[in-house]
C-alpha cells in the first residue's frame, strides 16, 4: 500500500508540474487517466497505452489523453495507434501539440507525401529547429527539386551548431540522386574542412568511394577508422571492397530514407544528454520510416534498457536474424535484457550459442564472460575470458580489463597464483589502473604477503580515485594488517561515510575501533554490519567478536598482531596532497 501511494503522489506531481492537472470535466475517467500517468512515470508504455485508450474512450478531445496516447504509442512503436491519436489531437482547438506533429509527419514521410510535408512547414509545423530544417530539405529532395533542396542543406550548414548536421545531409542526399563525386567532396573534407560522421557515416563514404571505383581508398578508410578485431558488418564490407566488387550507395536512395536518417542523426546527438524518452521517440520514427535502419533499431533497444523497459528491448534486439550482420550486436545486447529481465539462465544459453557461432569475435567470449562472472559462475567466466585473450595477436592497453576480470575468476576459485599473473598482466597493460591497484593490493594483504609492495599499491590506487570507499578501506585495512592501527582510523572512518551501509567497511571500522581501544564504538559497528546481510562466514566472525572480542578472535586464528608506530603521517593525507 505504502508504494502504491508513492506512486500515486508521484503521478499526481508530476500532472501538476507539466502544467497538466486531472481535469474537473465529469466525462474524464480519473481511474484510467491516473493509472496512465503512473505508466508514463515509470516508462511503462505498454500498460500507457492502454490506460490512455480506456481514458479516451470516456474523453477522446481531451488534450492530455491525446498527447500521452501518442507518446505511448510510439514508445513501443504502434504507429497505427499513434497517427489517430495525433489526428484526433490536431483536431482539439488550443496550443499546438509536438509529439501530434511528430506522429504526422512519420505518416506523410512513410507515404513519401512530399507535398504535405512542405504544406506543414508553410504553416508553421514545429518538430523542433534542425528536424524542420532537415525534413524540408529532404522534402524537396522528394519532390525532384534538386536545387532547391540543396539551397536548403546549405541554409542547415550556416546555422551555429548544425554545420555538421548540413554538410552530412547534403552528401547522402547527393549520393542518393548519383553526385558520388560532390558526396565525397564533402565526406572528405575538401569542401569545407573536415566533418565528424559516425560509424554509420563512414560506410556511407566507403559505399560513395566504391562508386567512383576507388575501392582502395574505400578499405584505407575502413582500416584507419576501425580495429583488425573481426566486426561482421565492417568484415563483410571489407571483403567485397578487395575483391574490387562495387558496392551500392544504400544508405539513403529514397527521400524516405533521407528522412528516417534526420531522426536518426537528432536520435545519435540526444542520446546521453536529452531525456531518453525523448530520444527514443526520434528512433522509433526512425525505424518506422526505415524498417531495415539496423542502427537506429540497436539504438532503440538500448534506450528501452535504459528507461527499464527490458522486454521491450529484448524483443527490439530479437528482429535480427543470424543471418544479419548486425546480429552478433543485437544478440549480446539481448542477452544483456533477458538477464536484466531475471533469465539470466536464457541470457547465458543464447550467449553460448553465439560464441559457437561467431567464435572469432573477441567481444562475444567477453561478453559471456562477464555474463557467467556476474552469476558467479567464476570456472566457465575464465574459460570464456581466455578464449577472448587467446583471439588477440598482441595485448594491447585496453586490453588490461580482460585480465583483471579473469584474475577475479582466478581469484574467486582460490587460485591465487593464477589471479596475481593476470593483475599483473593488467598492471603491465594500465599501470594506473585504480581498480586493478586495489584488488592486488587488498589481495595481498588480506593474505599477509609482500605487504610493502601492498600498501604501495594501495596508496597509488587512492591518489588515483581519492573518493571510492572500497579503495579508502583497502588502504586502512592495509594498515590495519601492518598493525598501524592508529594510521588505520581517518581513512576507515572516511570509507565508512563513503560506503555506510558495506557489510565489509562497517566490518573493518569496527576492528579499527576495537584495536585503538574504542570497544564501545566497536561492538556498535559490528551489530551495523550484521544488519547490511554480510556473508554467512562474515557474520558467524562477527559473531565471535561480539562474544569475546576482536583479540581473542585474532589469537585463534593467529592473526594477532602488535601495533606498530608509523614514522610518518597517515597516508590518505599524502595521497591526497599528491594529487
Amino acid at each position: 500500500m505504502r508504494q502504491i501511494m508513492s506512486r500515486t503522489l508521484t503521478a499526481l506531481l508530476l500532472a501538476a508540474a507539466m502544467g497538466t492537472p486531472l481535469r474537473a470535466d465529469e466525462k474524464i475517467d480519473s481511474g484510467a487517466y491516473l493509472a496512465a500517468r503512473i505508466a508514463e512515470s515509470e516508462n511503462d508504455f505498454r500498460a500507457a497505452a492502454t490506460w490512455y485508450g480506456k481514458a479516451i474512450i470516456a474523453d477522446s478531445a481531451n488534450p492530455q489523453l491525446l498527447d500521452g496516447a501518442i507518446l505511448a504509442e510510439i514508445g513501443i512503436g504502434d504507429f497505427a495507434l499513434a497517427i489517430e491519436a495525433a489526428k484526433l489531437r490536431k483536431a482539439v482547438e488550443g496550443e499546438a501539440s509536438q509529439l501530434a506533429e511528430m506522429a504526422l509527419l512519420a505518416d506523410e514521410a512513410k507515404r513519401e507525401d512530399y507535398a504535405a510535408i512542405l504544406a506543414a512547414a508553410d504553416t508553421g509545423r514545429d518538430v523542433g529547429q534542425l528536424t524542420n530544417l532537415l525534413v524540408t530539405a529532404w522534402a524537396k529532395v522528394g519532390e525532384g527539386k534538386m536545387s532547391e533542396a540543396v539551397e536548403a542543406f546549405d541554409v542547415v550548414t550556416r546555422q551555429k551548431g548544425f554545420e555538421a548536421f548540413g554538410y552530412y545531409h547534403k552528401a547522402l542526399a547527393l549520393a542518393s540522386v548519383g553526385d558520388f563525386e560532390g558526396a565525397d567532396e564533402i565526406l572528405s573534407g575538401r569542401a569545407a574542412g573536415p566533418i565528424y560522421v559516425m560509424r554509420r557515416g563512414v560506410f556511407a563514404h566507403a559505399q560513395i568511394l566504391s562508386q567512383l571505383e576507388r575501392n582502395s581508398e574505400a578499405l584505407a578508410l575502413l582500416d584507419r577508422t576501425f580495429s583488425s578485431d573481426p566486426d561482421p558488418i565492417v568484415d563483410a564490407i571489407r571483403k567485397r571492397l578487395a575483391a574490387g566488387e562495387p558496392i551500392p550507395f544504400d544508405t539513403v536512395t529514397t527521400a524516405r530514407d533521407g528522412i528516417a536518417e534526420v531522426f536518426f542523426s537528432i536520435s545519435t546527438a540526444l542520446n546521453g544528454e536529452a531525456d531518453p524518452v525523448y530520444t527514443l521517440l526520434h528512433l522509433r520514427i526512425a525505424g518506422y520510416l526505415r524498417p531495415d535502419h539496423s542502427d537506429a533499431l540497436i539504438l532503440t533497444a538500448d534506450v528501452l534498457e535504459e528507461l527499464g523497459q527490458h522486454q521491450l528491448a529484448a524483443d527490439a534486439y530479437a528482429v535480427f536474424p543470424p543471418t544479419d550482420p548486425a546480429f552478433v550486436t543485437a544478440e549480446i545486447g539481448r542477452a544483456g535484457a533477458l538477464r536484466s529481465l531475471g533469465r539470466s539462465d536464457a541470457a547465458i544459453e543464447a550467449l553460448q550459442a553465439l560464441s559457437r557461432s561467431n567464435g572469432d569475435i573477441r567481444r562475444v567470449h567477453f561478453a559471456l564472460g562477464d555474463l557467467l562472472r556476474s552469476e558467479d559462475r567464476f570456472d566457465e567466466a575464465e574459460v570464456a575470458y581466455t578464449a577472448a585473450i587467446d583471439l588477440a595477436k598482441a595485448a594491447k592497453a585496453e586490453d588490461w580489463v580482460l585480465y583483471f576480470y579473469r584474475g577475479i575468476c582466478h581469484e574467486q576459485s582460490k587460485d591465487w597464483a593464477l589471479a596475481e599473473a593476470d593483475f599483473r598482466k593488467a598492471l603491465e597493460l594500465n599501470p594506473t589502473q585504480p581498480q586493478v591497484l586495489n584488488y592486488l593490493g587488498y589481495g595481498l594483504v588480506d593474505r599477509g604477503e609482500k605487504l610493502d609492495e601492498a600498501l604501495g599499491m594501495i596508496q597509488k590506487a587512492v591518489a588515483g580515485d581519492p573518493e571510492q570507499g572500497y579503495i579508502i578501506d583497502s588502504l586502512a585495512w592495509a594498515y590495519f594488517k601492518l598493525g598501524r592501527y592508529t594510521d588505520a582510523l581517518e581513512p576507515m572512518e572516511k570509507a565508512s561515510l563513503l560506503e555506510p551501509v558495506d557489510p565489509i567497511v562497517t566490518d573493518h571500522l569496527g576492528d579499527v575501533y576495537w584495536m585503538n581501544d574504542r570497544k564501545l564504538e566497536a561492538r556498535f559497528q559490528w551489530r551495523r554490519a550484521l544488519s547490511f546481510e554480510p556473508t554467512e562466514t562474515d557474520k558467524a566472525r562477527i559473531l565471535r567478536k561480539l562474544e569475546v572480542g576482536l583479540d581473542t578472535v585474532m589469537a585463534e586464528e593467529g592473526t594477532a598482531q602488535a601495533p606498530v608506530e608509523a614514522p610518518v603521517k597517515a597516508p590518505v593525507k599524502a595521497a591526497e596532497n599528491d594529487n
